[in-house]
C-alpha cells in the first residue's frame, strides 16, 4: 500500500509533468499609432505604469521593427511575409477597396489551431473583408468582435469614406450596437469576458488590437485631467487614451491572474507604426513619423512578458522585425510551418528568451513600394531604381531611395524646437550608419558609395522576388447603405 508521502510525491510528478507540457497562453497586443516617444520607459510624458511594470519584468526589444502603417504591419504579422510576396506594397486597404491579405496561405491562428489552440480576435482587424472568406472568423480565429476598417469613432463606432458612411462594430458576423461605449473599454471587457469563459484544458491565443491610440483624439475626460499642463490640447488628449489603454492593459492581465492563467501567459506588445504627429502622438529624438520610411516611422516600441522567459528584466538590442512573430511564436508552441508559403520572418525566440545574441536577423526589407511618384534622376548603372520609394536595412547601414517621407525631426510640443529636414526635393538616396546614427542625422552616401550599390543590389534582389502590386479602385458596392448601415463584404 502506497504511504502519503508516496502519493504526494506521485501527484507532483504528475502536475510537474503536466505543466511541463502544457502549452503557454498567449496575449498578443497590438497599439494602433503608438510612438516611439510615447511610453513612459522612453523617457516620455506620458504615464504607462503598467506597460512599464510588465516590460521592465520582461524583455524590452529596442532594435525592433515594423511597418510606417497599419495594413502593412498587420499583414506581415499575421504571415509572416513581407509585403512585396503578397502585393500589399502601397497603402492601407481603404473600406470600399476589393483587396485583402491573400488567402493562399495559412496565417498565425491557422497554424495555432493546428497545435490545439483556442483563438480569438477582438480590435481591429484592417487586412481586408470584401469577401466573407477575409473576414478573422474564416482566417482562423474562433471568434473576432471588433471593427473591420482602419479608423472610426471610438463612441459611435462608425466610419466615413467621403460621401459612404455606416456603422463598423461586429460580433463575429453580426452587426454590433455598442453606442456610447468607448472602445478601449469595450475591447477590453470582450477581452476580459474570452479570458473569463475560457476552457483552460486548451492553450488560448488572444489577439487584442486596440483601436487606440489612432486618431480621433478622443478620450472619456477623467483620463485628461492628469495632463492637464499639457498646453497642446491633440497631445494632452492624446495621453489621455494613452492612459486609458495603459489601464485597459492592467486590467486584463488581472483577470488572466484571476483566472490563474498569468504564469503560463506569454504576452506580446508591439505598436504597428510609428506615432502620427498630426494626431498627437511623438517619436522624438527619432526622425519622422508615420508613414515615412525614417526610424521615426518604422522603429518601433515593443515587448515581451512571461514566466517562460529565461532571461527576464533585459534588454535585447537584437534586430527583430514585426515578421519575425509568426515563425517565433509557432515553433515555441512546438507548431510547424508546413503549408506556409516562404516565409521572410525568422525565429527568434532563443534571442528574446535567453539572449542568444547575434540573432538571425541581419536585414530588413522595409519596404519597396513602386506605385509612389518617382523622385529625382536613376544613378547610371544602378543595379535597382534609385527612383522608386524604398528601404533596406543590412547589419548596421540603412538605404532609403525615392520618396520616404516628411524627414524632420519633431519633439513633443513643449519642447517647440522642430529640425526640418533640408533635403533637396529631387534628392532620392539616403545612407545611414542606425548603430551609430540611430536618429538619421548624418547621410553618408556620398563618403560610402560602395556600401550604396551593395545596398541598391540587396533591394534588386529583393525586388526580382516581388509580386505585382494590388491596389484595385475603390468599389461603390460596398457603400453601407446597401448593407443596412454597416460596413461589412459586398462581393
Amino acid at each position: 500500500m502506497k504511504t502519503l508521502a508516496s502519493v504526494i510525491t506521485l501527484l507532483a510528478t504528475l502536475c510537474l509533468s503536466k505543466c511541463q507540457t502544457t502549452k503557454p497562453h498567449i496575449l498578443l497586443i497590438i497599439a494602433d499609432d503608438f510612438g516611439y516617444n510615447d511610453i513612459g520607459y522612453h523617457g516620455s510624458e506620458i504615464k504607462t505604469p503598467n506597460l512599464d511594470k510588465l516590460a521592465g519584468e520582461g524583455v524590452k526589444l529596442e532594435n525592433y521593427y515594423v511597418q510606417p502603417i497599419c495594413t502593412h504591419t498587420r499583414s506581415q504579422l499575421m504571415s509572416g511575409r513581407y509585403q512585396i510576396h503578397t502585393g500589399l506594397q502601397h497603402g492601407v486597404i481603404r473600406p470600399p477597396q476589393p483587396n485583402g491579405l491573400p488567402l493562399d496561405s495559412a496565417i498565425l491562428p491557422q497554424k495555432l489551431k493546428e497545435v490545439g489552440y483556442s483563438t480569438h480576435a477582438v480590435g481591429k482587424w484592417h487586412l481586408g473583408f470584401y469577401k466573407e472568406e477575409y473576414l478573422p472568423t474564416n482566417r482562423g480565429f474562433d471568434s473576432h468582435f471588433g471593427y473591420l476598417t482602419g479608423a472610426e469613432d471610438y463612441f459611435k463606432h462608425d466610419r466615413c469614406f467621403g460621401a459612404m458612411c455606416g456603422t463598423d462594430l461586429r460580433d463575429n458576423m453580426n452587426p454590433a450596437n455598442y453606442t456610447g461605449v468607448y472602445s478601449t473599454h469595450l475591447f477590453a471587457q470582450k477581452a476580459a469576458e474570452e479570458v473569463n469563459n475560457h476552457n483552460t484544458d486548451k492553450p488560448l491565443f488572444l489577439y487584442l488590437p486596440f483601436q487606440s491610440v489612432h486618431g480621433p483624439l478622443q478620450v472619456p475626460e477623467q483620463y485628461t485631467k492628469p495632463y492637464m499642463h499639457i498646453q497642446d490640447k491633440q497631445r494632452r488628449t492624446y495621453a489621455g487614451m494613452v492612459s486609458a489603454m495603459d489601464e485597459a492593459i492592467g486590467n486584463l492581465t488581472d483577470v488572466f491572474q484571476k483566472r490563474g492563467m498569468w504564469n503560463n501567459t506569454l504576452m506580446v506588445f508591439s505598436t504597428d507604426n510609428g506615432g502620427q504627429i498630426h494626431a498627437g502622438g511623438n517619436n522624438f529624438p527619432l526622425r519622422g513619423w508615420k508613414d515615412s520610411l525614417w526610424e521615426g516611422g518604422v522603429h518601433g516600441v515593443g515587448f515581451v512578458h512571461g514566466e517562460m522567459l529565461k532571461r527576464k528584466g533585459t534588454v535585447s538590442r537584437d534586430l527583430i522585425h514585426v515578421s519575425d512573430w509568426f515563425p517565433t511564436l509557432i515553433s515555441m508552441v512546438g507548431g510547424t510551418l508546413n503549408g506556409t508559403k516562404p516565409l521572410d520572418g525568422m525565429d527568434q525566440w532563443k534571442t528574446i528568451s535567453e539572449g542568444s545574441s547575434p540573432g538571425p536577423r541581419q536585414s530588413i526589407l522595409h519596404n519597396i513600394d513602386p506605385m509612389y511618384p518617382p523622385v529625382g534622376q536613376r544613378v547610371p548603372s544602378s543595379p535597382f531604381d534609385n527612383r522608386i520609394r524604398a528601404a533596406v536595412r543590412m547589419g548596421d547601414w540603412k538605404l532609403v531611395t525615392g520618396f520616404p517621407g516628411n524627414g524632420s525631426w519633431v519633439p513633443p510640443p513643449h519642447m517647440d524646437s522642430i529640425t526640418l529636414s533640408k533635403d533637396s526635393a529631387s534628392k532620392n538616396i539616403w545612407l545611414f550608419n542606425i548603430t551609430e546614427d540611430p536618429n538619421e542625422h548624418n547621410d553618408v552616401s556620398g563618403t560610402y558609395q560602395h556600401v550604396v550599390i551593395n545596398m541598391l543590389e540587396l533591394l534588386a534582389q529583393y525586388n526580382k522576388t516581388a509580386v505585382p502590386c494590388r491596389y484595385p479602385a475603390m468599389d461603390s458596392k460596398a457603400n453601407p447603405k446597401y448593407h443596412g448601415g454597416y460596413w461589412g463584404p459586398w462581393e
